[in-house]
């Protein structure tokens, strides 16, 4: 196997300063899956995200961070499904995080 990599650095540093980071990077992989397919809808429809965007009362930065795979508020979800025309699409769960007691 080759060296690491650029990311594989990255991921290793952060880890070390957080160990929770892994987690982070999988959650958030697993929204940008998620949201994939929302993307799609949204160009079938012939969207744009400054349009999804105002129908929503938000910016389009709003709109490419939820596309992205940003922890948005479940409200921002609602309102992108709504204007997509997906109301009623489930919303993913993810799994329990541990709870670190406070120092």
């Amino acid at each position: 196997m080759a060296g690491k990599d650029f990311l594989d650095e990255l991921i290793e540093r952060r880890t070390a300063k957080n160990p929770e980071f892994p987690r982070l990077v999988e959650e958030a992989a697993a929204r940008r899956q998620w949201a994939r397919p929302l993307v799609q809808r949204r160009e079938e429809l012939k969207l744009s995200q400054t349009q999804v965007a105002a129908q929503m009362k938000t910016s389009a930065s709003v709109v490419s961070k939820l596309e992205g795979g940003a922890d948005v508020k479940l409200s921002t979800v609602q309102r992108y499904l709504a204007a997509i025309q997906l109301p009623d699409l489930p919303v993913p769960v993810l799994k329990p995080r541990r709870l670190v007691a406070a120092r």
